[in-house]
């Protein structure tokens, strides 16, 4: 494939800023309720866009929830919340199938997974058969009911979230299901002045949060058609591939850090940055990536893909400061 020229590079420039657009519309009406958390915001758009599913980890109280909530109503799908609890059976996500006694058939009743985003709420206190439910809805974005096999609707997308001080009552996610949310965003609490500006709005008995819908499938589709065009120099590709495998070589690039990482990011992770760089590329109006929006992903993308030692758990070291010191020491193009 031949090299994109300057010129290809500022049509899709053009392009981005065009298509981009209504997503600047929905955050501006998402922002009408949701006070700060504007990353937490942009992110669940760039999953949105790059067809990944996304984890929200965070206490409660910190609009997780509402969020979700705000971003399906403004966009014009089907949204669907699912509690997740200890006594959830798979049939309660997917559907089953319904005994017609008049003619001895059976029909099937979709579940509450077949709409275009669903938000699963406290996703680690179901037991494992509804996350391995969940599992292959996200995975192959198909459910089966039986003997038969059923596609989701376009676009599809799991936002989840969970609370990581209260494990009484969980059931830790797998690895493998933890891997296939493109981004683990972790929530944390607003500033002052956002919480004084939360009083101000929220401390009432009756509060509005009302989102009139302002962006709808087909835009989606046409930004992703955008997004697949971003140009990526070679140098920002191999700085990419760079930062995932160090993460399963660290020796090479910092002595001593091999002793805090036990396993290292996957494949996965290498695609997800690409795709999550392109989008916040788009998003940002260019037609081309720049290594910074690989770093601006890097913790989502990661942080969930690194697997830390005993050794770091008692050194309080988290995947975030592995990342960290990951980005810091990898030579950036």
């Amino acid at each position: 494939m031949a090299e994109m020229t300057t010129f290809d590079i500022k049509g899709i420039a053009e392009l981005a800023k065009q298509q981009a657009e209504p997503f600047e519309r929905l955050t501006r009406e998402i922002g009408r309720v949701i006070v700060g958390q504007e990353d937490m915001v942009h992110k669940m758009l760039i999953g949105l866009l790059a067809d990944g599913h996304v984890l929200l980890e965070g206490v409660p109280g910190l609009a997780k929830t509402l969020a979700v909530s705000c971003l399906a109503r403004g966009i014009d799908a089907k949204f669907q919340r699912v509690q997740f609890t200890p006594d959830l059976l798979p049939a309660d996500l997917t559907g089953t199938q319904i005994y017609r006694p008049t003619d001895g058939s059976f029909t099937v009743k979709k579940g509450p997974i077949f709409a275009n985003i669903v938000l699963a709420d406290e996703v680690n206190r179901a037991p494992a058969k509804v996350q391995s439910a969940l599992l292959e809805a996200m995975q192959e974005r198909q459910v089966t009911i039986g003997e038969d096999t059923f596609p989701l609707p376009r676009p599809f997308l799991v936002l989840a979230t969970q609370n990581p001080i209260e494990q009484e009552g969980t059931y830790p996610l797998p690895e493998a299901q933890v891997d296939r949310f493109m981004l683990k965003l972790l929530v944390d609490y607003p500033s002052k002045t956002e919480e004084r500006e939360i009083l101000e709005r929220m401390s009432r008995t009756h509060v509005t949060t009302e989102i009139a819908p302002v962006l709808s499938p087909r835009e989606i589709d046409a930004a992703r058609e955008v997004i697949d065009q971003i140009y990526i120099d070679e140098k920002v590709k191999e700085y990419i591939v760079t930062l995932v495998t160090a993460s399963r070589d660290p020796e090479q690039y910092v002595p001593g850090l091999g002793e805090l990482i036990a396993y290292g990011a996957s494949p996965r992770a290498t695609i997800y940055l690409a795709i999550t760089a392109r989008v916040s590329a788009f998003l940002a109006g260019r037609g081309y990536v720049v290594p910074q929006d690989v770093k601006d992903m890097a913790h989502d993308v990661l942080r969930h893909r690194i697997i830390v030692t005993y050794e770091a758990e008692a050194e309080e070291k988290t995947t975030d400061d592995v990342v960290k010191v990951l980005l810091d020491h990898v030579p950036v193009p």
